[in-house]
């Protein structure tokens, strides 16, 4: 290589640490290296992003910009990343300057082959037209009704028999996979009416729904790898492509025999009068005067599956790991779901044991919605999300960003901010979204606690949601205790969803309810009962202790 060449090529390196040294400059947050950008601190920190990221975000007040990719022309556009969980900026960005912030391309592009247009995954017309439609089906006390006969049974049916063969055997179960199973079952019931009964005795594998669980797998993936890698290897098809193409074909054909029958008893129903209505949303939607296509019927389902099932199952995973170390919740929680019962059910134990909770009785447990949404505080669902930016613009707090780049705001550092939640953010307390007298539920503002995210797409499903957990929740923990397997480490698994790493493999218990008992004693004496009553009712309670 001759001198000038040297020269050239040293003259090149200068003028790129020179215009390097300028563009980083303005960034705060994770360090940023030539070239690759903060991706070293990335793939380090990778087995614990949410809480590198929420560090980062609690060093530099609730918002910093990093780059993923230092090169010219891509660092301020593609390459330029915003991270906040300031409330004010994500009320700018999810409801002042909505139209601003789409999904974008980039999310799009990744979930494109399984969710097409979908709900979930468009934005536009597409999104608020669809919107629109389901949000007049969410209002609806049908939909309701439909939601709880389905938990209910499953609860009744299938799980409080596994969880007591469980006890009986004194073997540990994973629960997050019992809870990902009964969910699952339900939002298909829920969505097209169907039941693929993954939660059934031996939990056997359902080709449906290992389908569901491969695809969203695989495209987890496309989120690590650069756009132009994936693209490539699904042209080539190469690894997960591979098992994304094949597993999206399974659930295809499923989801076009459920749609093809579907019609066919709609239009036997129409023409013949009789049968059983159906009241799951796939059939609402086929009963409206527009006509769909059977691809975006499918859409709509596969849609609501992926929204309604990972992210309540995830939930109470962490929730039920919370009240085996929180044992003054968990009482609490108990002494709430006995004192509903006996005043619904009356003083018979067994009656409160032998049906699950109704959806009337769930809305009254007030403590217990608490503590669900204070895991949800701590361990949202989903613990990050982005938007595309379309035009440049100024967030609240002054930060500006460009047009073509993008904004994630992370939910889950939101939740651990002091300067949102006080200086006890990292404690598990219900109390904090109660009143004073711990008689109402608080209403937090929705850009504080964005785990059913905020403004026009927040959550239409979120009151069922509520419900049910709550309806699982006490049914589990009026007959059983839990606690964690020897051994066994909770952890996060680094995924679009909080998934625990390794599930929850626990240890089911009997319930003692004798101290709930002696509370129960205490409180029914304070109502003026005589001796004796006060006597035979803590003697009925004992015995079904």
């Amino acid at each position: 290589m001759d001198a000038s060449m040297v020269m050239m090529v040293l003259a090149m390196i200068a003028a790129y640490l020179m215009w390097f040294r300028t563009m980083v400059r303005p960034l705060k947050g994770p360090r940023v290296w030539p070239l690759v950008g903060s991706q070293p601190g990335l793939i380090k920190n990778s087995n614990k992003m949410h809480d590198w990221i929420a560090e980062n975000l609690r060093v530099c007040g609730g918002t910093y910009q990093t780059c993923i990719a230092a090169v010219p022309f891509l660092a301020q556009k593609q390459g330029l990343v915003t991270v906040t969980c300031d409330p004010k900026n994500l009320e700018h960005i999810l409801k002042l300057r909505f139209n601003n912030y789409p999904k974008g391309p980039t999310w799009q592009g990744a979930f494109h082959d399984l969710l097409g247009e979908g709900i979930f995954n468009s934005d536009g017309d597409a999104w608020r037209f669809q919107r629109k439609t389901a949000a007049l089906e969410f209002t609806t006390r049908t939909l309701r009704q439909a939601m709880a006969r389905w938990v209910s049974r499953a609860i009744k049916l299938r799980f409080c028999p596994i969880l007591k063969t469980a006890q009986l055997e004194g073997k540990p179960v994973d629960l997050q996979d019992l809870l990902l199973r009964l969910t699952f079952d339900n939002i298909c019931g829920l969505a097209f009416g169907k039941d693929p009964e993954t939660l059934s005795p031996g939990l056997p594998e359902n080709h449906f729904a290992l389908s569901f669980d491969r695809a969203t797998e695989a495209i987890l993936q496309r989120f690590i790898l650069p756009e132009m890698i994936w693209k490539l290897r699904r042209w080539l098809r190469l690894g997960m492509e591979v098992i994304l193409s094949e597993s999206i074909t399974h659930v295809d054909e499923y989801l076009t025999n459920v749609i093809s029958t579907r019609k066919l008893e709609l239009i036997s129903q129409q023409n013949n009068g009789g049968g059983v209505p159906h009241d799951d949303l796939l059939s609402r939607f086929m009963k409206k005067k527009e006509s769909y296509t059977d691809q975006f019927l499918q859409h709509v389902a596969l849609n609501f599956i992926l929204a309604g099932r990972d992210t309540s199952s995830v939930a109470l995973s962490w929730f039920f790991w919370l009240v085996t170390k929180n044992p003054r919740v968990e009482e609490k929680i108990l002494t709430e779901i006995c004192s509903v019962l006996m005043d619904s059910r009356g003083k018979d134990i067994f009656k409160w044991l032998n049906e699950p909770l109704i959806f009337e009785e769930a809305d009254r447990l007030i403590y217990l919605k608490a503590a669900l949404s204070e895991t949800l505080r701590l361990y949202p669902s989903v613990p990050e999300d982005s938007k595309h930016v379309i035009a440049d613009d100024i967030l609240p707090d002054g930060t500006a960003v460009l047009a073509g780049s993008s904004i994630t705001y992370s939910i889950y550092s939101s939740g651990r901010m002091k300067f949102i939640w006080g200086e006890d953010c990292l404690e598990f307390k219900p109390e904090r979204w109660l009143t004073e007298d711990g008689t109402k539920f608080v209403t937090i503002d929705q850009f504080k606690f964005v785990s059913f995210n905020a403004g026009p797409r927040t959550c239409l499903g979120k009151d069922l949601a509520y419900l049910q957990m709550k309806s699982i929740a006490a049914a589990l923990l009026l007959r059983h205790r839990l606690t964690v397997a020897a051994g066994h480490r909770v952890e996060q698994k680094m995924s679009l969803t909080l998934f625990m790493k390794y599930g929850l493999k626990v240890d089911v218990h009997p319930r003692d309810l004798t101290p709930i008992v002696a509370n129960i004693r205490e409180n029914y004496a304070c109502m003026g009962n005589t001796h004796d009553e006060e006597l035979e009712y803590v003697k009925l309670v004992a015995e079904v202790a």
